[in-house]
């Protein structure tokens, strides 16, 4: 029995160190884009499964397992004149369009009165985005 559970220890382990090769809450999917004085990025959701399985008869032994995952846009958080913004992707509906509109709407008939932020304020705001990526990751 012991070498049964042995067995199927090690498939597990397997299976998670090749998981964890795969994914961890430090990996990006896609690249910040910049376009002018606004950055984009896109967020994902993620979604994993694992399973795994032991045999073992007499003189021989059987494992076996295996995983899979799945990434869907959820979101984009732009960043634009120090303001964040963070746009649903998935399954928006037209009120929500029409509420994602509206600040550009009200900039073009006002003007777009800009504001100059210090490049330390960008970084200070840089810095609380990674920190929220991260999280929402976890």
């Amino acid at each position: 029995m012991a070498e049964k559970d042995s067995l199927f220890s090690d498939t597990m382990d397997s299976l998670m160190k090749g998981m964890n090769g795969m994914l961890s809450t430090k990996t990006v999917v896609g690249e910040a884009i910049h376009i002018g004085d606004t950055i984009i990025l896109p967020l994902v959701d993620v979604s994993f499964g694992v399973g795994a399985g032991a045999f073992q008869k007499q003189d021989s032994s059987n494992g076996g397992g295996g995983m899979g995952g799945k990434m869907s846009p959820s979101a984009v958080l732009v960043i634009q004149n120090g303001s964040t913004r963070l746009i649903n992707v998935k399954e928006q509906d037209g009120i929500t369009k029409l509420l994602d509109m509206v600040p550009d709407f009200v900039a073009r008939f006002t003007g777009g009165h800009k504001k100059s932020y210090s490049e330390d304020a960008m970084e200070c705001a840089k810095e609380e985005m990674e920190e929220m990526l991260d999280d929402s990751v976890n």
